[in-house]
């Protein structure tokens, strides 16, 4: 989000943590804000009516209140005539961040009972088995299936070995994409949870799996590094041969041995 966006969802964000301490029910919050959602991404002279910049605010507000109120709980309709009295850039905008919204009260839940760390686990491995297999990959990956069904397979398969945190985002990856692929909103929403403890991500690549020991100590040098928490996430992949890949956002420090035999191979081509 940019510009006046990027100011209007701090201040819806100010209205979900507010919302967020006055005991409602987090769960029917995230499921009332993941609904609304839907409804705007689902019509669009609705959406814009909310996100026209040249509207009162008092005039969005009445709006929200005649079509949502009794719909939703008491705190989503503050989170959500929140949203709409601010400018948005773009009218995407409003809809992109009512679903952070959801997905942070989501994260928030976890983090509340202590599975926060559980839930960023996870969603990675889950994406990452998701990615890793065939028919599960274009399982997700077909427009044209009955999103239901899809979200009840991947249900089905975390049950019992996720969090209820895990096991609502994975569906809600399945049920409503807004257009993006699986994994992509997978990562999205471990973003959201990274930044929820104010935290980086970091992608560690490795010939073999690092024990919790190894995990613990790179944490730390990454955290030293760049002065705020780092969760690691490990991908195995025995092509690196040796040594360890570790990409942060858009910075990566490739210590493969992989990496170094190629740069020897350019070298003596050269």
């Amino acid at each position: 989000m940019r510009g006046s966006s990027r100011a209007a969802f701090i201040a819806g964000h100010d209205a979900l943590s507010a919302a967020l301490g006055t005991g409602a029910d987090w769960s029917a919050l995230a499921e009332d804000l993941f609904g609304i959602t839907a409804a705007l991404d689902s019509s669009a002279s609705l959406r814009r009516a909310l996100a026209d910049p040249s509207r009162e605010a008092s005039a969005k507000r009445e709006l929200v209140g005649r079509l949502f109120g009794g719909k939703v709980g008491d705190a989503a309709l503050s989170v959500l005539s929140e949203l709409v009295a601010q400018r948005w850039s773009e009218e995407r905008d409003l809809t992109d961040a009512l679903e952070l919204l959801a997905v942070e009260t989501v994260t928030a839940s976890a983090e509340a009972g202590g599975r926060l760390d559980a839930l960023e686990d996870e969603l990675f491995r889950f994406a990452r088995v998701v990615a890793g297999t065939a028919e599960l990959r274009d399982a997700v990956a077909d427009r044209n299936a009955n999103r239901e069904a899809q979200a009840d397979l991947l249900g089905r398969l975390l049950q019992g070995k996720a969090s209820a945190e895990s096991v609502r985002l994975a569906r809600q990856a399945v049920l409503a994409p807004r257009g993006r692929r699986f994994d992509r909103t997978i990562e999205l929403y471990l973003q959201v949870a990274a930044k929820r403890r104010e935290q980086l991500t970091a992608t560690a690549t490795s010939a073999v799996a690092l024990d919790d020991a190894q995990r613990r100590r790179l944490a730390e040098a990454l955290t030293g590094i760049y002065g705020r928490p780092v969760q690691v996430n490990v991908v195995v992949d025995p092509e690196v041969i040796g040594g360890i890949r570790v990409q942060i956002g858009d910075e990566v420090v490739d210590g493969t041995m992989l990496r170094r035999l190629e740069a020897a191979r350019r070298l003596l081509a050269g």
